[in-house]
């Protein structure tokens, strides 16, 4: 993913359709000087719909759409016919997309399958034509009601993104090196910290021709929940994975510190998030000795379960893929 071309957050104004007006009709032909009524009904305006396309990955093509109208519904007309709809506009969003009003950030909905319709925003109900006012007391009814007026709302699309494993860890633990490692994905690497602006997704090859999606978070900070660093416009993405892959470097001060860290700036952000399973990975084992390695054991916590690999040397990715399938298949 290019940085510029990944968006996750849009503010759209929408405008739906106004309702056509129903018909003031009566019949008339050749035969009939006098008919009774059959103005047909008005059409309904546009209404605004978000369908769900798996092929993309980016709210991109939303970015500079600040507004979209949709058109109104067609007149009533004569001999009971109805006005032809409005035309709904359709707009097609990545999986993983969430819906809310600008106004009140109440959530609406999420997309979450292919093809998938939702309507954003409805349109304007078409009015009664004048047939349908007709009794044994009203032969000859002169009104129709008008068309209901469309909608003007602002609305907010978020997209968080879809993986089956999360990379969770500090800047420069490595995360952007072991994705491309696994994967075809070539995320920006850097020695240096926030490499990684944008959610980075791989497709990691397994045994027997399965894959599974992986996805680099860029670096989570101390305090990241309060929205310090890149903070909370990427914690959210952590939400949507199946799985959630720790990661320290060998040459960290304290392992066991840094992990506890991550956990609870996690916890802070949503709790829920404590829920899924997750493993500890110590990253650039190139790095350390045998020797080494015992006196980081001692530092390791007891409550998760931890696996040593290299991305650069090529060392434990075989067995870290063995580890992450069963992981999200418990």
């Amino acid at each position: 993913m290019a940085n510029e071309n990944f968006v996750d957050y849009v503010k759209i104004c929408c405008r739906t359709g106004a309702g056509g007006p129903g018909s003031t009709h009566f019949h008339r032909d050749r035969l009939t000087a006098k008919g009774g009524p059959d103005g047909g009904d008005g059409g309904r305006g546009g209404h605004i719909i978000l369908r769900g396309n798996e092929q993309m990955w980016t709210l991109l093509p939303l970015k500079y759409k600040k507004h979209v109208i949709a058109k109104p519904g067609g007149h009533g007309g004569s001999a009971h016919k109805t006005g032809a709809q409005g035309e709904d506009i359709v707009l097609e969003v990545p999986l993983g997309t969430i819906a809310k009003d600008a106004e009140t950030g109440e959530y609406l909905f999420e997309i979450v399958e292919h093809e998938e319709e939702i309507i954003l925003l409805s349109g304007g109900r078409g009015g009664k034509g004048n047939a349908n006012f007709k009794s044994s007391t009203h032969q000859t009814p002169r009104f129709a009601q008008p068309g209901e007026p469309g909608k003007m709302e602002w609305k907010i699309l978020e997209l968080k993104v879809l993986a089956d494993v999360g990379l969770v860890g500090f800047p420069n633990a490595g995360k952007s090196t072991l994705l491309s490692s696994i994967s075809a994905a070539k995320p920006k690497i850097g020695a240096y910290p926030f490499t990684t602006l944008v959610p980075n997704l791989g497709i990691v090859s397994y045994r027997d021709n399965r894959s599974f999606i992986m996805a680099d978070i860029p670096g989570i900070i101390e305090n990241a929940h309060q929205g310090k660093g890149l903070g909370i416009r990427f914690l959210k993405h952590i939400e949507r994975n199946s799985a959630l892959l720790f990661m320290v470097p060998a040459d960290a001060d304290h392992i066991g510190d840094e992990y506890r860290t991550l956990l609870r700036e996690l916890e802070l952000y949503n709790p829920e998030l404590l829920d899924k399973p997750r493993l500890l990975a110590v990253s650039k084992e190139d790095l350390i000795d045998d020797e080494l390695k015992e006196m980081i054991q001692e530092d390791l916590p007891n409550d998760i379960e931890v696996i040593y690999f290299s991305a650069v040397a090529q060392k434990g990715l075989l067995e870290l893929k063995d580890r992450l399938w069963a992981l999200m298949n418990a």
